[in-house]
């Protein structure tokens, strides 16, 4: 279906500017609410026995009858992608057919609940593998659901939401993505187009807002685990584990790109695993608060940054690799020193273990720097058990999950 070029270029200029949210005027209000209600759920953890471990799943996963109160995890999301609602105010929309098809989606399979115009949250009626035939291009207003069955969608091009707002994927196996394109792709229902070649990410995050990723498990894929450009913000990535793979999380698309210093983003309660190299995250321009997250591996380093992040490391726990040349946790990237000294990188009560090391800079490297809250993160010891549930739930019906 074709669309005439002044109409296309029209809409490239509008369409960032009716998905993007406006950044938050000072992000440190947005760390202070977090670590207000990580404490206030440790309070309240004493009492509860389902195993929530964090204020997340405090929200929702306590309820034996989640099944039929799934919209509840919509009001669950903290940190800077808090205001994600997903599908809640639509139906539920129920994928039967583990098929696909990239251009004309039958009814039942997970493209077509994905390529709606209305809100949807969307759930599976079994276990199932689905194998895309090109990148699944997710409308505004939907959340994927994979509690209670095993779903996985890998071996093929994964998920891309591009100048979209208010997604949530939820407890989703994302693993082994290749690349896609050059290639017909619906995108709406009204519109299918030619997509050049994808990058092969497992979710690639582009000039979109209120986005959340949570309770996810994503291995080896051909580019990023999780990425997110050209003005994506208002994003939260929490409680995902992470494994086999090199360049985890590219959070900004390019030093030149200044658009990315609307970039909002809250990593929490994630576990970074087994076999993972770099990136975790690599960030450029925004605000990054990485929160309560377990390091247990890298090879090369864990945190990254180019054009002047601002990156604020708080109760996290690094264990680094027995490499003596690899103990250092962050990496300050393609700038000489008289340049990224000024780049406010801090950490507090971050766990360094086995030789782990935080390189300071900025304010961050102030003894006195303005604090981000009168309370604290939880402290690093706790991680543990914080992180303890990251990825996957198995969640069974009449059951906690």
């Amino acid at each position: 279906m074709g669309i005439p070029l002044f109409t296309l270029m029209l809409s490239l200029l509008l369409v960032p500017l009716l998905t993007l949210s406006s950044p938050i005027p000072d992000p440190e209000l947005v760390v202070q609410e977090f670590n207000e209600k990580v404490n206030a759920s440790r309070r309240n953890l004493g009492v509860l026995s389902c195993g929530a471990s964090n204020p997340i799943d405090e929200c929702w996963s306590c309820d034996p009858n989640w099944k039929n109160n799934r919209k509840q995890l919509a009001d669950c999301a903290i940190g800077f992608g808090r205001q994600a609602i997903g599908g809640r105010d639509g139906k539920i929309y129920v994928v039967t057919d583990a098929g696909d098809d990239a251009v004309n989606p039958k009814p039942g399979t997970l493209r077509y609940g994905c390529i709606q115009s209305e809100p949807l949250w969307i759930v599976f009626s079994r276990d199932m593998v689905i194998k895309l035939k090109q990148e699944l291009m997710i409308t505004s207003f939907k959340t994927i659901d994979g509690r209670g069955v095993s779903v996985h969608i890998a071996n093929g091009p994964c998920i891309t939401l591009q100048y979209v707002r208010n997604v949530i994927i939820h407890g989703i196996n994302i693993h082994d993505c290749k690349q896609g394109g050059n290639a017909y792709v619906r995108d709406s229902t009204k519109h299918f187009g030619w997509r050049g070649l994808s990058d092969g990410d497992g979710v690639s995050i582009f000039s979109s807002s209120n986005i959340w990723i949570d309770h996810c498990s994503l291995s080896n894929c051909q580019d990023g685990l999780i990425d997110a450009i050209r003005g994506s913000t208002a994003i939260t990535i929490s409680n995902n584990y992470m494994t086999h793979h090199d360049k985890v999380m590219l959070l900004g698309h390019s030093d030149s790109y200044t658009r990315d210093k609307a970039m909002q983003i809250t990593i929490a309660f994630n576990h970074f695993g087994e076999g993972l190299i770099q990136r975790m995250p690599r960030c450029r321009h925004g605000y990054f608060h990485i929160v309560n997250n377990d390091y247990t591996h890298w090879r090369m380093y864990a945190i990254g940054g180019s054009a002047s992040p601002t990156i604020n490391s708080q109760g996290n726990r690094f264990l680094a690799p027995d490499d003596r040349d690899h103990k250092e946790v962050t990496k300050h990237e393609t700038a000489p020193q008289s340049q990224w000294k000024k780049w406010s990188w801090r950490s507090e009560g971050d766990l360094m273990l086995n030789g782990a090391f935080f390189t300071l800079s900025g304010a961050g490297s102030s003894s006195n720097f303005a604090k981000a809250s009168s309370l604290s993160a939880r402290p690093s010891s706790l991680v543990s058990s914080m992180t303890a549930r990251a990825g996957v739930l198995n969640c069974r019906e009449g059951n906690a999950c």
